[in-house]
């Protein structure tokens, strides 16, 4: 089979956006620093290249063909992909990475992060950002086998430091109808143990999921938050959850326990690769510390 030739080349393309972006040859030719006539002999030849009749001159005016309003549209395409792919080029000879992934402790409120992800959007140079959620040990995971560039978590692996950022809270919820929204406060956390528990699903390959178990002789497990107050709404189970699930959240009951009215700690920003973190990962590292560090 025979390659395929491309019968037009880039800068025709470019041309005959100039030509209607400014209305005319003329300020298409003052835009791009050529002369008239090359423009117009570019246009010219790409018509005829293709066959078809992109644009009519009317006064001093170029104006669409209604084949030529459908090409004007893919062509913009085309040369936004070959500017990203020269500009990928560029980056990449500069040693800026194509790809940054960000591992995110569920418990962490991603409303905080949202002015960060716009700003870094702005100077990401077209890098693209992966965002996965992890639990518990799941975090310890990425930091230490470095399957990402940047975690938040709420525990550090020995070996390694963060900078400790905004915390995280979890409370204990009940739907109004579930029994124990029915007792009296503080409860005795024994009395749990009669009830079912939903828990969260640690993210790690062998995971550890002691931690926030209340020793309730039944447990049901879920990937997100979304989930467990699904169940916990339908009056099904008690979980700890983050107030920026249950906000606004109403026929729900918050239990108190004795001696504990929630579960509370700081989280902290780890560059697991360390000093061979990227300058994209660190770009967006530095948003993140600006934005979520503690005074």
């Amino acid at each position: 089979m025979m390659a395929y030739r491309p019968k037009t080349t880039l800068e025709q393309w470019r041309a005959f956006q100039a030509v209607i972006d400014e209305g005319g040859y003329a300020h298409a030719a003052a835009t791009l620093n050529k002369s008239q006539s090359s423009l117009n002999h570019a246009v010219a030849k790409l018509q005829q290249q293709l066959g078809v009749e992109l644009l009519r001159v009317v006064g001093r005016k170029a104006e669409l063909t209604p084949h030529g309003e459908v090409m004007l549209r893919r062509s913009r395409q085309l040369t936004v992909y070959a500017q990203e792919l020269e500009q990928l080029a560029d980056n990449l000879k500069q040693g800026w990475e194509p790809h940054v992934n960000l591992a995110l402790e569920m418990a962490f409120d991603r409303q905080q992060l949202l002015p960060v992800l716009q700003e870094f959007q702005l100077h990401s140079r077209g890098s693209r950002l992966s965002i996965v959620d992890t639990v518990l040990t799941g975090s310890i995971e990425h930091i230490r086998e470095q399957t990402a560039d940047i975690v938040v978590t709420h525990q550090l692996p020995k070996g390694y430091i963060g900078e400790p950022i905004q915390g995280y809270v979890l409370e204990l919820w009940v739907a109004n109808t579930h029994p124990l929204a029915q007792l009296e406060q503080p409860l005795n956390p024994e009395v749990l143990s009669q009830f079912l528990q939903i828990v969260i699903r640690d993210t790690a390959r062998e995971p550890i999921e002691q931690e926030g178990w209340l020793k309730a002789e039944q447990r049901w497990t879920v990937d997100h938050f979304a989930e467990a107050l699904q169940l916990v709404e339908a009056g099904i189970g008690f979980c700890w959850l983050p107030p920026f699930v249950t906000r606004e959240r109403t026929g729900l009951t918050q239990l108190t326990l004795e001696g504990s009215r929630r579960r509370q700690g700081s989280l902290y920003l780890v560059l697991p690769k360390n000093e061979k973190t990227g300058p994209c990962a660190r770009l967006l590292y530095q948003l993140m510390l600006t934005t979520l560090a503690l005074n």
